[in-house]
């Protein structure tokens, strides 16, 4: 592990020059204004134009570029900062969060990525991680560079050297030694003559000895180089390390009288050699080492030395006819605490994790952060499958308790797939998808658990490659059919609606429903094309029942968090809206709450761009997400969806319905518009309406229907539910 910086480093990192560009003049002037309070020169650039050319007058440590800026952007910025100033290095600060932009800008050279809005104790700490990571590297290319210069040893003691200049007689005692030990490790050379070299060095390089001396091969032009550690007088400075070069001289070349000015004694010297210190080089590789093997946020190995130790591990079990276990564990709940508090307590909360799994491990097992929130273990040499058992228990009873972050108390569980050696393969590879595989297993069937891995397990993963090739079929042969459920007014019992509900007529399963596919569709990233497909049909339908006779019928279609957070999606949707030639007044689109606070400030942006040309914007599924007024009231929203687990709870004394009492009491308060969902029979729909709930759809008025159905069905604008 590397030591802290010195004094001169240190303040070097804190005087760095820092470029900043933004086309925005108060999240520019908010951004100077923290980095120099924290001590940083600082220097602001309206936009990547006025950057370059600043570049090309100033010298700069670090640049916080924005990537959407007018003339110049920060990707092209990146380059002419690349070209100019090379040792400058560059760290995003950008509202831009998708993964080909954050892909492009880390190619560009970005040396790390923070989105809009971002962290200021985040930000400081990535901008220090950054200046000190370049810092160790320049120091430790100026430390190689110096040892290179100095391949050549003196031949004779200069006694000026920087390095520690030392001649030993036949029997290893030192005769000459210059003053750089006093500097560096505290002796008064004319103590150490008279004492053999094994003084000075450290226990754990003890054996030095048996070699460099003994040697026959060694001389003037094959010396023996070695890296010590020695140690410091009385123990009042650490130790250290030093390359130690030593070889013969002829014994007719030294004088041999005692010499109390250059602390010569009266002893013929045999041998000599310098000793560099090269703790500082020493240091600089083993935290890049450290950083190469590691994960730095919680301290644990990666992914690369987990394979290495379970690579060590099989070939070891393998010899020894034993058994061994693999873990792979995923946080249950992670992703919600991250989104709801910030990636800062998210990281705070898996270092608290870490730590608090370390606890229940035995000597020897080794624990990795494998990414995210997923973390393998090894367990060596286990007996049985009930010993894994009882630490997979450990491991999950450890995690009870709640985290406190800061303010917040929060749960988190854990889901854990096991593998064993040599019961489910001998490879690297086999043991942790086993485990993984394994692992999803528990998270289908309801996490916070451990299961160990099955050869059926493999099967279902293979049907999910299966499902998986079926669906890109059916993205190519249109086997996606849309069907529509009215939306019916509660008082009046009129369709108000329909909503487009996407189903795939499967050649060989038949007709299955969103549940059965939509989470794989998410998944596999093929949910944009099949939302495609479906808003397509749907704008054709629906347009064709308004321009038909029914002006005010309303269309309702579900959008995924995908589209949602996809950078273009507001001229996407409104490019397809503008092809069919759809009335947007008549169109209304359904989010959930987790899709919008994800990301609330740019989320906003988007639904306020598309309530400004009259598309309505509803919440599905409220009630089972954050439910936070704080985004009801800044969000362009016209219509709450209360979720069907409530509405099917609607019975004399069950939470459910309370909650349902509260969602449309909000809802009235905030003058929102309301709809239940899965009403399914009188009791429920007489409820809702009592409690003034505006409109409901559900299987009390039949399942959703192809359009050819509902077109024999719509009769006028009068069209009573019934009818349907």
């Amino acid at each position: 592990m590397a030591s802290d910086f010195t004094a001169e480093q240190l303040s070097g990192q804190l005087t760095a020059h820092i470029l900043l560009a933004d086309d925005e003049p108060r999240l520019l002037n908010m951004l100077a204004h923290l980095l120099r309070e924290a001590g940083y020169q600082v220097t602001e650039a309206q936009g990547g134009k006025e950057a370059c050319d600043l570049v090309l007058k100033q010298a700069f440590d670090l640049a916080l570029l924005d990537l959407r800026m007018p003339e110049i952007d920060g990707f092209d910025t990146m380059a002419h900062i690349a070209r100019v100033q090379p040792d400058c290095g560059v760290v995003v600060v950008s509202g831009e969060s998708s993964f080909s932009a954050v892909s492009r800008a880390l190619r560009h050279g970005a040396l790390d990525y923070l989105r809009k809005p971002y962290d200021p104790d985040e930000l400081l700490t990535t901008v220090a991680r950054v200046l000190k990571k370049r810092s160790l590297l320049r120091a430790h290319e100026q430390i190689q560079q110096r040892l290179e210069k100095s391949e050549a040893l003196h031949r004779y003691i200069v006694n000026n050297s920087p390095d520690i200049v030392f001649m030993l007689d036949a029997d290893g005692r030192f005769c000459f030694i210059n003053r750089k030990v006093e500097g560096l490790l505290g002796y008064d050379p004319s103590e150490l003559c008279g004492e053999h070299f094994r003084h000075l060095i450290d226990d754990r390089d003890f054996a030095w000895d048996k070699y460099s001396l003994a040697d026959p091969h060694i001389s003037a032009d094959n010396p023996k180089t070695l890296e010590l550690r020695l140690k410091a007088r009385g123990g009042r400075r650490a130790t250290r390390h030093f390359e130690v070069t030593a070889f013969p001289i002829d014994p007719q070349s030294w004088p041999h009288a005692d010499d109390a000015q250059t602390n010569l004694s009266s002893k013929s010297a045999r041998y000599y050699g310098t000793a560099r210190d090269v703790t500082e080089r020493k240091e600089a590789a083993e935290f890049i080492n450290y950083q190469a093997y590691h994960d730095l946020l919680t301290r644990l190995p990666n992914r690369t030395l987990f394979q290495d130790r379970l690579d060590l591990a099989i070939t070891h079990a393998r010899r020894d006819g034993t058994r061994l276990a693999v873990m792979f564990l995923d946080l249950d709940r992670f992703k919600v605490i991250n989104d709801t508090l910030g990636h800062g307590m998210g990281d705070r909360l898996l270092q608290a994790v870490a730590h608090r799994l370390e606890q229940c491990l035995r000597k020897g097992d080794t624990l990795s952060r494998f990414g995210g929130d997923e973390f393998t273990l090894l367990l060596p040499s286990i007996h049985d499958e009930e010993d894994v058992r009882g630490i997979a228990r450990k491991l999950i009873d450890a995690m009870r308790a709640p985290f406190q972050l800061g303010d917040h108390e929060v749960f988190v569980g854990i889901s854990i797939g096991i593998s064993i050696y040599p019961d489910v393969g001998s490879s690297i590879a086999q043991l942790i998808q086993s485990a993984d595989i394994a692992m999803y297993h528990v998270k289908a069937s309801g996490k916070d658990g451990y299961r160990f891995y099955k050869a059926d397990m493999s099967i279902d993963a293979t049907s999910r490659l299966q499902m998986e090739r079926d669906l890109r079929l059916a993205l190519k042969r249109n086997e996606l059919k849309v069907f529509y459920q009215p939306q019916v007014c509660s008082k009046s019992n009129q369709i108000v609606g329909f909503e487009a509900l996407v189903r795939w007529q499967h050649p060989k399963r038949g007709l299955l429903y969103p549940g059965e596919f939509l989470p794989l569709a998410e998944e596999t990233r093929l949910i944009s094309q099949l939302s495609e497909r479906v808003l397509d049909q749907a704008f054709q339908d629906a347009g064709r029942w308004i321009r038909g006779g029914h002006p005010d019928l309303r269309l309702a279609v579900n959008l995924s968090p995908v589209q949602v957070e996809h950078p273009r999606f507001v001229e996407t949707l409104l490019e397809k809206v503008k092809t069919h030639d759809f009335p947007t007044r008549n169109l209304e689109i359904e989010i959930t709450e987790n899709a919008i606070m994800s990301d609330l400030d740019q989320i906003s942006e988007k639904l306020r761009e598309l309530a400004a040309t009259g598309i309505r914007i509803a919440i599905d599924d409220f009630g089972t997400g954050y439910s936070s007024l704080n985004y009801l009231h800044k969000l362009p929203i016209h219509t709450l969806k209360v979720d069907q687990s409530f509405v099917k709870a609607i019975r004399s004394g069950e939470d459910g319905a309370c909650i349902v009492n509260a969602i449309v009491a909000m809802a009235h308060g905030l003058k929102l518009e309301i709809i239940a969902e899965g009403v399914e029979t009188g009791e429920q729909l007489s409820y809702l309406r009592r409690l003034g709930c505006h409109q409901v759809q559900g299987f009390y008025y039949g399942p959703a229907r192809p359009p050819a159905k509902i077109t024999r069905s719509l009769g006028d604008t009068r069209t009573r539910a019934e009818a349907i």
